[in-house]
């Protein structure tokens, strides 16, 4: 061991419990701002901390900061995303309620080809029986957004394949705040921020809710409550604790049903679909433990569980037209309204042990790690004949779906000298998954281990470029409804594996930062959306072998008085099935993948003097298949066909008028461009109208 105090990747160790005390008793003199920066509460780090944190990592990285989402006020963590290169978004019900994100060029559909994380513990509802997104964490309780991609993201797991998004919580801050918004398709958002420690400044806790209202983009209204409850304390001088309980309920008036052709040509703020309504509700625990055993050794130890239900009451379509859907009558002759009710429950534990050494002769940093996870999925769709408004009936179906994994996992980062590191790492999933018909009784089980390689490296050539490359295995486990049969039958589906490289530049230089990335994502086994939100085919479940390359790069450059620009791009000339195999009488050899732009891209102009900073920023898609036919001419049901490119401009500003109150206000989409998002799952969904938002916040 070596004599220098322990700092591993991403390491800020908190204060002790005399200079947590000091800390807060200072900050009762001093700026909230003050107590915030000095108070680290315990979690097991996905990016880390500090200005050198993305030069440790061997992979492209992103954050969207504090400031930044101050400035651009986005709806929606999908939307604050949608300014990150390589990243994609599949817009639904305009407010990022049911999240579909996808990294370059991986389909959308549910985000299910990313892990998504909040302060390091997962959001989706079970990992290893449907990884879909039917909840995000609301933006207005976040500090900031990482995104991770490449080897970096071997630390987590599994369905890292695109890489890893994790948000990050406000801390607790001393005292209250109070924000206030309104908006087009009447906006409305009341939010409270409260925190405060106890006098010996052992103890610190706080308190976020938001309340949250509004009509919807197409008269798909919605009623949103999110609490979430966050505090952690010293003890003794070498340990430390937090929790965080959240609880988020929310009804949304939205359908799997979209506009058709003439629909959207003639009403596109129509909602289709009256009597469908998304019901979603969600309440978690998570506790972190760290101890730092000695100055070169340190333990992390986080459990977490959550519960989350999603109800989805459905109107049966009986056709479909270029005018519109037909719904089954509800005349007690056949069901005319389903209710598609999941329930889920996940437990786990994750322990990393954090070493520092000089093994081989040079410094090391070292990270060992298991984790145990379990989930459960209680599945029922129950039917009416006589309601259309309905929320019990006759159990039609009845599934329960049950896994357990566990994960070993190993890094070792080599700093060979203080420009040169290299990171090789291991990750091992072993999971046992079963599904359970109810109703008939057949049941049946299904194991599968995976062995996950991957190896980094940093080099950093001059103060103002430093060189990063990666490679590694990525994997997404088939969903158990994929995996094992409605008859009970293993299917013997092998795991979605790719195998990924990346190469790239970044740094900074007088007024300009930069990173470069060129990346390929070689896959043997593409699962294609099973659900029926992947939309028209999405019964399919071997697209056998694709390959995706691209190009992704990022500029910033500050002008100069008070004006800065940022602009990045995505380039991914290569999303294509790259197999021969022969999929429902289909070859799709060649053929370009779904909600796979060729080129994405972002610029913003910024402007910052004194408490004001405003943003005028453009985002740009190119066009995009929706089926894996490729089809280009639309088809009647609206369904098929290639959506157009589009662009969208945005005007934001955020004023502190002094340090208690501020202002601020965002017109999304400013010039009203009419255009289309998505035709999953089944129909058109427009984008956004011109809206804006206005808001205040004060600080007591």
């Amino acid at each position: 061991m070596n004599n220098k105090p322990y700092k591993p990747q991403g390491y800020t160790k908190p204060m002790t419990k005399t200079k947590l005390a000091l800390a807060l008793a200072v900050g009762i003199n001093f700026p909230v701002q003050t107590l915030a920066a000095e108070f680290v509460l315990p979690t097991i780090d996905v990016f880390g901390k500090g200005d050198k944190a993305s030069a440790r990592q061997p992979g492209s990285v992103a954050i969207i900061g504090k400031e930044e989402l101050a400035v651009r006020q986005p709806v929606s963590t999908q939307d604050a995303l949608k300014a990150v290169p390589g990243v994609v978004v599949r817009e639904e019900e305009g407010y990022g309620f049911i999240p579909n994100i996808g990294m370059r060029g991986l389909d959308p559909n549910r985000s299910q080809k990313l892990l998504v994380l909040e302060d390091g513990v997962p959001v989706a509802p079970g990992l290893f029986l449907a990884n879909e997104s039917y909840y995000s964490p609301r933006i207005e309780r976040m500090e900031s957004i990482e995104v991770l991609k490449g080897a970096a993201g071997l630390r987590y797991g599994p369905t890292t394949i695109g890489g890893v998004i994790n948000y990050k919580t406000k801390k607790p801050e001393q005292g209250v705040k109070v924000s206030a918004k309104a908006g087009s398709h009447g906006y409305g958002l009341l939010g409270i921020d409260a925190g405060g420690a106890t006098s010996s400044g052992e103890m610190i806790g706080g308190i976020s809710a938001v309340k949250s209202r509004g009509d919807g983009f197409r008269n798909n209204g919605f009623n949103l409550n999110d609490v979430v409850l966050k505090g952690g304390m010293a003890i003794g001088d070498k340990q430390w604790i937090s929790a965080k309980l959240t609880h988020y309920d929310n009804e949304v008036n939205t359908s799997y049903v979209g506009l058709r052709p003439n629909e959207y040509r003639t009403a596109p703020t129509k909602n289709p679909a009256p009597n469908d309504y998304f019901l979603t509700g969600r309440n978690s625990f998570d506790l972190n433990h760290e101890f730092d055993i000695n100055r070169d050794m340190k333990l992390n130890t986080l459990v977490y569980w959550s519960q989350l239900y999603r109800n989805y009451w459905r109107r049966e379509v009986a056709s479909r037209s270029a005018n519109g859907t037909t719904f089954q009558p509800c005349n007690n002759t056949v069901n005319c309204m389903s209710g598609n009710n999941r329930s889920f429950e996940m437990t786990g534990i994750d322990s990393r042990l954090f070493i520092n050494h000089t093994a081989f002769g040079i410094k090391n940093e070292s990270e060992i790690g298991i984790r145990l996870h379990s989930d459960s999925l209680s599945n029922k769709k129950v039917s009416s004949r006589t309601d259309p408004n309905a929320r019990s009936g006759t159990v039609i179906t009845d599934d329960t779906q049950k896994a357990e994994g566990i994960a070993f996992y190993g890094q070792n980062r080599f700093l060979f000298t203080d420009k040169l590191a290299a990171t090789l790492g291991l990750r091992i999933e072993s999971y046992d998954q079963s599904r359970k018909n109810e109703l008939t009784g057949v049941s049946g089980k299904s194991r599968n281990t995976e062995f996950m390689p991957g190896l980094g490296a940093t080099w950093q050539a001059t103060p103002e470029v430093q060189l990063f490359a990666g490679a590694y295995k990525g994997f997404s486990p088939a969903m158990v409804a994929t995996a094992i049969s409605a008859g009970g039958v293993d299917q013997q589906l092998d795991a979605e594996r790719s195998t990924n490289l990346e190469f790239g530049v970044r740094g900074a230089a007088n007024r300009l930062t930069y990173e470069v990335t060129a990346f390929q994502m070689d896959f043997a086994n593409q699962i294609v959306p099973q659900s029926e939100s992947g939309g028209v085919g999405a019964t399919v479940t071997n697209a056998g072998k694709t390959l995706n390359r691209g190009l992704e790069g990022a500029l910033g450059f500050d002008v100069g008085a008070g004006w800065s620009l940022g602009v990045n791009a995505t380039y991914i000339p290569t999303a294509r099935y790259n197999s021969t195999k022969i999929v429902g009488g289909i070859d799709r050899n060649g053929n370009r993948l779904p909600y796979a732009p060729e080129l994405t891209a972002n610029l913003a102009l910024n402007y910052k003097t004194g408490g004001l900073k405003a943003s005028l920023s453009a985002n740009h898609v190119s066009s995009q298949f929706v089926d894996a036919e490729n089809t280009q001419a639309e088809s009647t049901d609206g369904r098929r066909g290639e959506i157009p490119a589009y662009t969208t401009f945005n005007l934001n500003a955020h004023y502190s008028v002094n340090k208690q109150l501020s202002v601020f206000g965002t017109v999304r989409n400013l010039l009203d461009k009419k255009y289309i998002a998505s035709r999953n799952p089944d129909g058109i969904f427009p984008g956004a109208e011109r809206n804006f938002e206005v808001g205040v916040s004060y600080k007591f």
